[in-house]
Protein backbone atom coordinates (compact mmCIF):
# COMPACT_ATOMS: atom_id res chain seq x y z
CA UNK A 1 0.00 0.00 0.00
CA UNK A 2 2.92 2.35 0.69
CA UNK A 3 4.01 2.03 -2.94
CA UNK A 4 0.48 2.88 -4.09
CA UNK A 5 0.29 5.97 -1.88
CA UNK A 6 3.79 7.10 -2.79
CA UNK A 7 3.26 6.84 -6.55
CA UNK A 8 -0.25 8.24 -6.39
CA UNK A 9 0.85 11.26 -4.37
CA UNK A 10 3.81 11.90 -6.65
CA UNK A 11 1.61 11.75 -9.74
CA UNK A 12 -0.93 14.11 -8.18
CA UNK A 13 1.84 16.52 -7.17
CA UNK A 14 3.18 16.61 -10.74
CA UNK A 15 -0.30 17.39 -12.07
CA UNK A 16 -0.72 20.15 -9.46
CA UNK A 17 2.61 21.68 -10.49
CA UNK A 18 1.59 21.55 -14.15
CA UNK A 19 -1.70 23.26 -13.30
CA UNK A 20 0.13 26.00 -11.38
CA UNK A 21 2.61 26.49 -14.24
CA UNK A 22 -0.18 26.76 -16.78
CA UNK A 23 -1.96 29.36 -14.65
CA UNK A 24 1.30 31.34 -14.67
CA UNK A 25 1.46 31.05 -18.46
CA UNK A 26 4.30 28.54 -18.66
CA UNK A 27 3.96 25.44 -20.84
CA UNK A 28 7.50 24.21 -20.16
CA UNK A 29 7.72 20.41 -20.49
CA UNK A 30 3.98 20.01 -19.89
CA UNK A 31 3.59 16.91 -22.04
CA UNK A 32 6.59 15.04 -20.71
CA UNK A 33 5.63 15.78 -17.11
CA UNK A 34 2.01 14.87 -17.83
CA UNK A 35 3.11 11.53 -19.27
CA UNK A 36 5.33 10.92 -16.22
CA UNK A 37 2.40 11.61 -13.89
CA UNK A 38 0.24 9.20 -15.87
CA UNK A 39 2.96 6.54 -15.80
CA UNK A 40 3.17 6.86 -12.02
CA UNK A 41 -0.61 6.78 -11.69
CA UNK A 42 -0.82 3.58 -13.71
CA UNK A 43 1.96 2.01 -11.64
CA UNK A 44 0.10 3.06 -8.49
CA UNK A 45 -2.97 1.19 -9.73
CA UNK A 46 -0.89 -1.95 -10.26
CA UNK A 47 0.52 -1.61 -6.75
CA UNK A 48 -2.99 -1.27 -5.35
CA UNK A 49 -4.15 -4.42 -7.11
CA UNK A 50 -1.10 -6.29 -5.83
CA UNK A 51 -1.74 -5.09 -2.27
CA UNK A 52 -5.28 -6.44 -2.39
CA UNK A 53 -4.04 -9.74 -3.80
CA UNK A 54 -1.45 -10.06 -1.02
CA UNK A 55 -4.20 -9.36 1.51
CA UNK A 56 -6.36 -12.01 -0.14
CA UNK A 57 -9.24 -9.66 -0.80
CA UNK A 58 -10.97 -8.57 -3.96
CA UNK A 59 -9.77 -5.19 -5.26
CA UNK A 60 -12.40 -2.55 -6.14
CA UNK A 61 -11.99 -3.15 -9.87
CA UNK A 62 -14.67 -0.68 -10.93
CA UNK A 63 -12.83 2.18 -9.21
CA UNK A 64 -9.43 0.94 -10.38
CA UNK A 65 -10.60 0.68 -13.99
CA UNK A 66 -12.04 4.20 -13.81
CA UNK A 67 -8.74 5.46 -12.42
CA UNK A 68 -6.79 3.61 -15.09
CA UNK A 69 -8.98 5.10 -17.81
CA UNK A 70 -8.38 8.59 -16.40
CA UNK A 71 -4.59 8.10 -16.26
CA UNK A 72 -4.54 6.68 -19.80
CA UNK A 73 -6.51 9.71 -20.98
CA UNK A 74 -4.00 12.05 -19.32
CA UNK A 75 -1.16 10.09 -20.88
CA UNK A 76 -2.63 10.27 -24.37
CA UNK A 77 -3.71 13.94 -24.36
CA UNK A 78 -0.36 15.32 -25.49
Amino acid sequence: MNDFYSKSNEASQILKEIEDNLKEGSRKKVCSRQREAARLGLLANKSLIKAFEIEGTQPPMKAIKASQKRWESIQNEC
